[in-house]
């Protein structure tokens, strides 16, 4: 009998329609592209996988009625995590500011002065549900930031959006909340 192959593990409450990420993944344009000295810096072609899914965090449906998000997904914390550290890495699909979908609630800038963006709306990982603060809390407790993977110092890994933690430690069971940002918002206004 011949093996077959393991599929791989998928985080609680994962919709089954979505494709799940453990490395970015690139767009035509980016594959065609592999020697653009802006794209190479970015070390788009060298995808070091994750550790998947993330024991740090967890997806659960929001049931508070007074939530914006209430029908949807959020992401909580299965422990205490310290400020300032790394939670996990957004994962999506690279793509240039040519290729960007205006609909898309889900693209984020990767590296603005190479117009490169990572877009998770149609793929990725759990990243993709940490939602805005605003009608939650006060303020964020998490934030985006950038990240290189396996980097000791020298910016060799690949560029990642990356998800922290803020100044203040995110307690077991809380929600991970960040800033999608003011135009986000305006862009949406009637």
């Amino acid at each position: 009998m011949a093996p077959t192959a393991k599929s791989k593990p998928k985080p609680t409450n994962w919709p089954s329609t979505l494709p799940y990420l453990t490395a970015p993944l690139l767009s035509p344009v980016l594959t065609r592209r592999p020697t653009s000295p802006t794209i190479a810096s970015l070390n788009l072609h060298t995808p070091t996988p994750t550790s998947s899914p993330s024991a740090l965090v967890r997806i659960k449906p929001i049931t508070t009625p007074s939530h914006p998000a209430c029908g949807q997904s959020g992401l909580f914390a299965t422990r205490t995590l310290a400020a300032r550290s790394w939670v996990l890495d957004y994962l999506g699909v690279y793509h240039t500011a040519g290729e960007s979908d205006p609909n898309s609630d889900y693209d984020i800038s990767l590296d603005r002065e190479s117009g490169v963006a990572v877009d998770a709306a149609g793929c990725g990982n759990e990243g993709r549900f940490v939602n805005d603060y605003r009608g939650v809390r006060e303020r964020p407790n998490v934030e985006f930031g950038d990240r290189r993977t396996g980097d000791k110092g020298e910016g060799e890994g690949q560029a990642r959006v990356a998800i922290y933690v803020g100044s203040k430690e995110v307690r077991k069971g809380e929600e991970l909340l960040v800033s999608y940002g003011k135009g986000f918002w305006e862009g949406r206004r009637g």
